[in-house]
């Protein structure tokens, strides 16, 4: 028979490998009488495992969530994907990279040589796109809230943080319908994290909490617009207590994931990108098309093409057309025109010569 120690183990392991567990099962797996394992399951109760025990003939024992996370056994695969799972979160921007990094550690230390092999030949480097402004980190208490909202289906209701426009050029009245990435729509100083005094809080049906990009977002039915919104993560400070529960709604499309990515990039309907203009530029189609990701490209002649595109403000759409070393003329809408005549005046004072355009 095994020492008391590795049977204890050998029990724990087992236990957590199943939701219920008939005792006589047990016995016979661990080669042992249902006395000793009724004594066994009382040792690992002192040591602080929650196991709960079925009364009858038929009774077992099940190993439930206490109120301390007591110690746990892995296999090596979960090992692995554990380490795997907390190195990726250090580098999530969530509030819980240092946690991560400690729990990893942790983990590390009581591995196997052969495992921490395999760990220590995974390197990651997390490399941002360059941005503006570096993605800003959301509170893990606010994604936890989230989540549990998103789960539960209940109505949220929370306060919102607005973008700050400092020239006006904001891509839509309601910062919140959109993504609102602020490497594209925003410029000048940083967003605050409440909302304008006495605003009132928004209220929503969660469906889904997702990343993009380095960010995350809620996806959900706002109940005051009557209209699918997306929430920067970050800009949300929930409210309690939560609402009734709902019915889920179907997403256009059916698909979060092409729901998030429509948004993204601008495809047409209600979430496409709310600034869209048309242009025509002195270049043959076939020199602009490779870089138009989601605009369209119109052939006019041999050195002349049509372009309609979009982004989230209109400063942000002339400089994405201004790359282009060739003549514009505006076709629409007067916003893009004005546009383009503000980027004017500051790249003329930029190059000290404010006299011109």
């Amino acid at each position: 028979m095994q020492k008391t120690s590795a049977r204890l183990l050998a029990l724990l392991s087992l236990l957590q490998t199943r939701r219920d567990w008939p005792g006589a099962l047990l016995a016979d797996r661990l080669g042992i009488s249902a006395r000793t394992v009724r004594r066994d399951v009382d040792r690992l109760r002192e040591l602080g495992y929650p196991i709960a025990s079925a009364k009858g003939p038929d009774g077992g024992y099940r190993l439930g969530a206490g109120s301390e996370l007591p110690p746990l056994l892995f296999d090596d695969e979960q090992a692995i994907a554990l380490a795997v799972a907390l190195r990726n979160a250090t580098t999530t921007g969530v509030g819980v990279e240092e946690a991560a990094a400690r729990a990893l550690h942790t983990v590390r230390q009581v591995m196997p040589a052969r495992l921490r092999h395999r760990i220590d030949t995974l390197q990651v480097t997390a490399v941002e796109r360059p941005t503006a402004r570096p993605n800003p980190q959301v509170d893990s208490g606010v994604l936890m809230a989230l989540s549990a909202a998103v789960h539960a289906r209940e109505v949220l209701r929370f306060d919102y943080a607005p973008v700050s426009v400092p020239d006006g050029s904001a891509c839509a009245s309601d910062s919140s319908a959109y993504l609102s990435d602020s490497s594209a729509c925003v410029s000048g100083a940083g967003h605050g994290r409440s909302a304008p005094a006495g605003a009132p809080p928004r209220r929503v049906q969660p469906h889904h909490l997702v990343t993009w990009g380095g960010r995350w977002y809620l996806v959900a039915w706002d109940l005051d617009r009557a209209d699918w919104r997306t929430f920067r993560a970050d800009r949300i400070a929930p409210r309690t207590p939560t609402g009734p529960r709902f019915t889920p709604r179907e997403l256009p499309g059916g698909d979060v994931a092409a729901f998030i990515t429509g948004r993204f990039q601008g495809s047409g309907g209600p979430g496409g990108r709310p600034c869209r203009g048309e242009v025509i530029l002195g270049l043959p189609a076939a020199a602009v098309s490779p870089y138009i990701r989601d605009g369209v490209v119109e052939e006019l002649g041999p050195d002349r093409c049509r372009l309609m595109s979009g982004s989230w403000s209109w400063a942000a759409l002339a400089a994405d057309i201004g790359r282009f070393d060739a003549e514009v003329e505006v076709v629409g809408p007067g916003e893009l025109r004005e546009a383009f005549g503000r980027l004017a005046r500051r790249y003329a004072a930029a190059a000290g010569n404010t006299s011109e355009g």
